[in-house]
């Protein structure tokens, strides 16, 4: 079995047609051709159902086909292992980060980074957080920062970085929107604007109202984050967002109000795969990381 007959496996699973395959791979139509019938071949079993040009995988091809996409990844780690041991201060780190981050955390993290390692390159991906987490297990990227960070789910290992409040976000014209904290029971009659259902903020919050004995009103939901702040903003209802979303960064015609009775917190780290080893560079940048945040800390403190 050969890296380009998984190469070319991989490319027509994904397109469902062997010409668009080769289009792509820049090679003869024929070629492909030839080397997936050898891969089958020499597996045994048939990975295509054929229709023309135009294929789709076979119920044993699509579990083939996650173990080539999960073996390219650790040959593609390989190379980067040996191109990094050469120079780590010149590799690249691959990490994916959640929609509340982007906007202060990681920046701010990266920034900070790049003064001592200005050759080190970033390749970002943003995603929702139980792609993020799948996409560590499986090989996509070696790290992550979530929060809250994920508990006792097997193949990865979780670092906490911080803890932060949850705060409200409510319109200015809002009868508590000039108090400095208030209970989470005193919004139990006001519209909400969430997340939707399955985003793990939508659950926090549900969780944390019906702790304290009512179920939030959802009004709107949305899954851009500017876009809750923005129907905050006109006046359509409240929501509860993690403080970070929240600095250098507070929209107009609202008010931030801390929450109390109960106080609502998110744990905020970094996940890494627990069956693999992170590459040099970013190892550099996880150890950063741990020790950036609990200086922050301590100065807070």
């Amino acid at each position: 079995m050969e890296l380009r007959q998984l190469k070319y496996f991989i490319e027509v699973a994904k397109r469902e047609h062997v010409t668009e395959a080769a289009n792509y791979l820049h090679v003869a139509q024929s070629a492909v051709s030839r080397q997936i019938f050898n891969l089958e071949e020499e597996l045994g079993v048939d990975l295509f159902i054929r229709d023309g040009r135009t294929v789709r995988l076979t119920k044993i091809g699509k579990i083939f086909l996650e173990h080539a996409e999960r073996a390219l990844h650790v040959v593609d780690d390989a190379k980067r292992v040996v191109e990094e041991y050469r120079d780590p201060e010149k590799g690249t780190i691959h990490i994916g980060f959640s929609a509340s981050l982007a906007s202060y955390i990681l920046p701010t993290a990266i920034s900070y980074f790049r003064k001592d390692h200005p050759n080190v390159q970033f390749v970002l991906n943003e995603g929702s957080y139980s792609d993020l987490i799948e996409a560590v297990i499986q090989g996509e990227i070696n790290m992550a920062l979530l929060g809250p960070l994920p508990q006792d789910k097997k193949k990865i290992n979780s670092s906490v970085l911080f803890t932060e409040d949850i705060v409200a976000l409510l319109p200015a014209s809002h009868p508590l929107a000039e108090r400095a904290s208030i209970k989470l029971t005193e919004l139990r009659d006001d519209p909400f604007i969430l997340y939707p259902q399955g985003y793990v903020l939508h659950d926090v919050i549900m969780e944390g109202c019906m702790q304290r004995g009512f179920r939030p009103q959802v009004a709107f939901e949305g899954k851009d984050l500017d876009a809750i702040k923005g129907l905050v903003s006109a006046g359509l209802g409240v929501t509860l967002l993690p403080e970070v979303t929240l600095v250098d960064n507070l929209p107009r015609a609202t008010a931030r109000v801390s929450i109390v009775e109960p106080s609502l917190k998110r744990t905020v780290g970094v996940i890494i795969p627990a069956e693999r080893e992170l590459l040099p560079t970013e190892k550099v940048f996880f150890e950063f990381l741990r020790a950036f945040f609990q200086r922050i800390e301590h100065f807070q403190q």
